[in-house]
């Protein structure tokens, strides 16, 4: 199709056209001709007719109203006809691939001018190829699966295992031997936890809470269990299923009765007269991406205790949706076991150590979500930042008032605040074994969740306040802040609750006190 020409004007030739059969406005120094398009505006035509906008500059009242990427959809592209003379566009929104130019809109290591005792020139040039594969990719999918609750595109899946970034998410580790990561930007051999902090914070880029938990968030927390403490024979067939993205998995530990509670566990698993199989029966709740798994890591309560068990989807395994306060798109579900019949080499870690195999994956799961919440909580600072800026009130900028910058002030503090010390824990994960890990972060990992968690939702809080209504509306200007403000509870939720990992720290480290000490 041939690109439309588009023909130059001076403003005073935009000016003629103001009536209603004939009108025209400028947006950033493009003409718009909106004669047909303004019976269909879904603020009404007396907006456009408006002496102040009809034939005029309507620059500063369109990024009112309207985020950029509106004027960018091809239904409203098309309704430019040309351009102001001697002029140019100097607006522009998110551009795929780049960094933001927005103060404290990207990490302190991303800014220029700054400097990080903790990233490499390759983490740099691996943060530099993902957020362009994550723009092109998978945020495109995400606004759309966010909006009509359909699970994860299967194209996005498949496109995110030729680079092997579903193995990638699972941390380093043995797994990735032999696999090419990321076209062989990095050897499997040099990926560290910071590589992987990098992938999980541009995920969170694209503010699609439901869809960043459907993107086989699931299997992220499901099947380290399996490759720490499988039978060979059970790795080698689970591990390619799932990082290929062909069969998800899912950790399937919480209950209606227990929720947080281990030891409270109802779901059982007995042995068979033979001890060939156990036999499992009970309900599981708020299973993130239960719906569309394949295999169930499963906590259940044995006559040893607590025993993990890997469950594949067959007979007496039945999954039902469960509506919970984001996108469907997450795949949150309540799953039953009834009678479902499993080989007894499917136990993880042996029979009664379930509590050793769930500890050590709790720390990898917590800090995978601090990652996450950490770079959402910037993406409301610079959302906020934009918008004050654009705002006009009593004529003036939104951030000449004092307290607006307080509240921006505060933002930012707990925005840096999370990433300093979340990059301080991944620099020890990277410098510790899994055991030391388990040993020294568990307490820290545990009460940085707490913190992070808190944080987010003052910063969801301030951000509603600094957006007002639209703050509360799904659409338009606010969209991401009313999403954030709604989704922002899960972080604080899952994988252990604020005060209970609060409690977790104060108690490891009142363990590590020395006996000597005194006032």
């Amino acid at each position: 199709m041939a690109t439309k020409e588009l023909k130059t004007f001076t403003r005073e030739e935009v000016a003629l056209h103001n009536k209603d059969g004939d009108l025209w406005i400028i947006v950033d120094a493009k003409v718009y001709d909106i004669t047909r398009f303004k019976n269909l505006h879904p603020g009404g035509a007396s907006v456009l007719l408006d002496a102040e906008v009809a034939g005029q500059d309507a620059t500063e009242v369109f990024y009112g109203l309207h985020r950029h990427e509106v004027i960018e959809k091809p239904q409203y592209k098309r309704l430019q006809i040309g351009v102001i003379a001697d002029e140019k566009s100097v607006i522009h929104g998110r551009v795929v691939g780049e960094l933001s130019k927005v103060p404290y809109a990207e990490p302190t290591w991303l800014s220029t001018g700054y400097h990080s005792p903790y990233y490499t020139e390759n983490h740099r040039a691996f943060q530099k190829a993902v957020r362009k594969f994550i723009d092109e990719v998978v945020t495109p999918d995400a606004v759309a699966r966010e909006e009509d609750g359909k699970p994860p595109s299967a194209s996005v899946v498949e496109a995110m295992a030729k680079v092997n970034l579903h193995a990638m998410r699972m941390g380093p580790g043995k797994h990735l031997k032999g696999l090419e990561l990321m076209g062989g930007l990095v050897k499997p051999e040099e990926f560290d936890y910071f590589h992987e902090l990098i992938i999980t914070q541009e995920f969170a880029r694209s503010g699609c809470r439901g869809y960043g938990d459907g993107l086989m968030s699931g299997s992220v927390i499901g099947l380290p269990p399996v490759l720490n403490f499988g039978s060979d024979t059970i790795k080698a067939k689970v591990v390619p299923d799932v990082l290929s993205g062909r069969k998800p998995i899912c950790l399937a530990i919480s209950e209606a009765f227990a929720g947080s509670d281990v030891a409270g566990l109802r779901t059982t698993a007995v042995k068979t007269e033979d001890g060939k199989h156990w036999i499992i029966n009970g309900t599981k709740k708020w299973i993130t991406n239960g719906t569309f798994a394949h295999y169930f890591t499963v906590g259940c309560k044995t006559e040893d205790g607590f025993t993990v068990i890997l469950v594949e989807r067959g007979e007496g395994v039945a999954t039902k949706s469960i509506k919970t306060s984001y996108s469907p798109t997450a795949g949150t579900a309540f799953i039953t076991f009834d009678n479902v019949k499993v080989p007894v080499e499917n136990t993880l870690g042996g029979e009664g150590a379930g509590i050793f195999v769930m500890l050590s994956n709790f720390n990898h799961e917590r800090w995978v979500m601090i990652c996450s919440s950490a770079r959402s909580q910037r993406l409301i600072v610079e959302e906020c930042l934009k918008w004050t800026t654009q705002r006009t009130a009593f004529g003036k900028p939104l951030h000449s008032q004092a307290v607006i910058r307080n509240k921006l002030a505060a933002m930012i503090s707990r925005a840096e605040a999370v990433q300093s010390w979340l990059e301080n824990i991944t620099y020890q994960m990277n410098n510790m074994s899994y055991k030391e890990q388990a040993k020294y972060l568990a307490g820290p990992i545990g009460l940085l969740k707490m913190t992070s968690t808190k944080y987010a939702q003052l910063t969801a809080t301030d951000a509603v306040q600094v957006f007002g209504g639209r703050g509360i509306t799904k659409t338009g200007m606010g969209q991401h802040i009313e999403h954030y403000h709604r989704t922002v509870p899960f972080d604080a939720i899952l994988g252990g609750a604020e005060d209970v990992l609060g409690d977790l720290g104060v108690r490891q480290a009142i363990r590590q006190m020395p006996k000597n000490v005194k006032l």
